[in-house]
């Protein structure tokens, strides 16, 4: 039997609440013996619209200095779900509780704010949160004095935050993805109120630059643009960040500069579709391409980058990458179905042949690329044969890894409304069958390195085993080596010795040349 998409339309049943006040700062209601100060909510019909409404750059992020001493003697934890992006701003908020004078934690029995960053991408994902959610009331039960925040991606959704408000009572601070530079004040808000606090801003805000961040180890993301104009029929992305805003040249650059100053070993430039780089500028014919090709005038040995939509895979940033130096060959291409049929269902904009020309022009000119990508099985009306489509596309590209999803209907997405006739056994079925392909694909890529010499960016020692240290090549392949712990920030070459289905055994080698992989 398909599954129906949740409804959760009861959690909008505000008829018990009361009014207490009402200004130019939102409202304050009382719903279940709690005060709520209503700043702004979700919106999803104003969160779908695309104005010509112009994105401010505002640079002055500076903490006010009545909140630098917020956080004196308490400590913080941020549990983050979801995408790079995610990750990134989750790097910002710890710079922002530091500044505070907040402590990092990770024992949540020692944490005075809890802060739960959100992903909304898959129904999973919030199911997640919701049951973490059921967890941390008993210790807000057994610490009143506890802040509880619901942030990220979930947090745009207006079902989310209505069943929060209904059925989560004891979440102090519910903030979404435009306004996370707004975190101080909210924090001051909650603690000085004890209220539960509501700011979710339904269109974009501006650009925010010069925001703290704490990152960690020798790899950094940097963010060079926001939102999403794709409306792809399952997503929900396009909803909960925005349209596409673009940060300005100068600034990346200016970015990336500082890290390579600080010794960073590589970098991740992130976009939710990182290739449509520039589209919104009206001053500039600078795209995507003319950014990679700036990177490599910087002194940071790896460049990556994700998400990238085929549809904004243009011939000059292949001509780019093909260049290489420090751009690496380690290319993450979401195709999401081998059907054109599905491909137009999913309003994709691109046909089976078009994305396999792409691959053919991406491998001529970079011979030893390697392809990753995501793909869902089971969206609404997917045949056997559609599904065989994305079986076959997968062995002709020869991707090396791939993120695989069953799909999963979000709702206010137009795909929520199509028929989910795919029984659920069939699509289990289908993603073991694809998983099983990937499995043999990686298999076969890994065995090719037999007796090679790679380049490694040390990252630490291996998680099973603190003997062993764990690198990335070039490539993204993980790799397992014994070597002394001083080695880990560094560069260093090794041989294959033995490949596995989802990382590498290798040992290390002198000062030889290393293979570009």
């Amino acid at each position: 039997m398909a599954q129906e998409p949740k409804d959760y339309s009861k959690y909008f049943d505000f008829s018990g609440a009361k009014l207490i006040s009402e200004d130019e700062q939102g409202k304050r209601i009382r719903l279940g013996g709690r005060e709520i100060h209503l700043m702004s909510e979700p919106n999803t019909r104003r969160e779908k619209q695309r104005g010509k409404e112009q994105v401010q750059v505002l640079y002055d992020a500076a903490i006010p200095e009545e909140l630098r001493s917020l956080g004196a003697n308490r400590h913080y934890m941020i549990t983050t779900y979801g995408c790079q992006m995610n990750e990134h701003d989750t790097e910002v908020m710890k710079g922002m509780f530091e500044q505070m004078g907040y402590t990092a934690t990770e024992d949540r029995r020692e944490a005075d704010v809890i802060l739960l960053n959100t992903c909304a991408i898959r129904e999973n994902a919030e199911d997640k949160v919701f049951g973490e959610l059921g967890h941390l009331k008993t210790l807000k039960t057994e610490r009143p004095e506890l802040l509880l925040g619901v942030c990220g991606c979930m947090s745009q959704e207006e079902s989310v935050v209505g069943r929060i408000l209904q059925k989560h009572a004891h979440v102090d601070l519910i903030f979404g993805t435009h306004n996370i530079h707004r975190l101080p004040h909210l924090l001051q808000d909650a603690l000085m109120n004890k209220e539960m606090v509501v700011e979710v801003w339904s269109k974009e805000g501006d650009i925010i630059e010069n925001l703290p961040k704490k990152r960690e180890g020798m790899r950094a993301w940097v963010n060079i643009m926001y939102g999403c104009d794709k409306f792809c029929t399952y997503c929900i992305v396009p909803y909960t960040r925005g349209k596409e805003r673009s940060r300005r040249p100068a600034d990346v650059i200016a970015e990336v500069r500082e890290l390579a100053r600080q010794g960073y070993k590589e970098i991740t430039l992130l976009g939710q579709n990182v290739n449509a780089y520039g589209k919104d500028f009206e001053d500039l014919d600078y795209r995507f391409g003319d950014l990679m090709r700036d990177m490599t005038a910087i002194d940071i040995p790896r460049v990556r980058f994700t998400t990238s939509h085929p549809r904004d895979f243009d011939d000059h940033l292949i001509e780019v990458l093909a260049g290489q130096g420090n751009l690496v060959e380690h290319i993450h291409l979401p195709v999401q179905s081998g059907s054109t049929e599905i491909l137009k269902r999913m309003s994709r904009k691109y046909t089976r042949d078009s994305y396999l020309e792409l691959v053919g022009k991406i491998k001529r000119a970079i011979p030893n690329a390697v392809l990753t990508t995501d793909i869902i099985v089971g969206f609404p009306g997917e045949t056997e044969a559609q599904f065989e489509e994305t079986m076959t596309l997968v062995r002709e590209v020869g991707f090396e890894s791939a993120f695989t999803f069953i799909y999963s209907p979000r709702e206010g997405t137009p795909a929520a409304g199509m028929t989910d006739d795919v029984p659920t056994e069939v699509k289990k079925a289908r993603l073991q069958r694809l998983n099983a392909l990937m499995t043999e694909l990686a298999r076969e890529s890994n065995d090719r390195l037999q007796g090679a010499v790679v380049e490694l960016l040390v990252e630490g020692e291996s998680k099973n085993n603190p003997d062993i240290l764990s690198g990335r090549t070039r490539t993204n392949k993980l790799v397992h080596f014994a070597g002394p712990k001083s080695l880990i920030g560094s560069f260093v070459h090794v041989k294959v010795t033995e490949p596995m289905t989802w990382y590498i055994k290798a040992e290390l080698v002198g000062s030889e040349s290393a293979a570009v992989l």
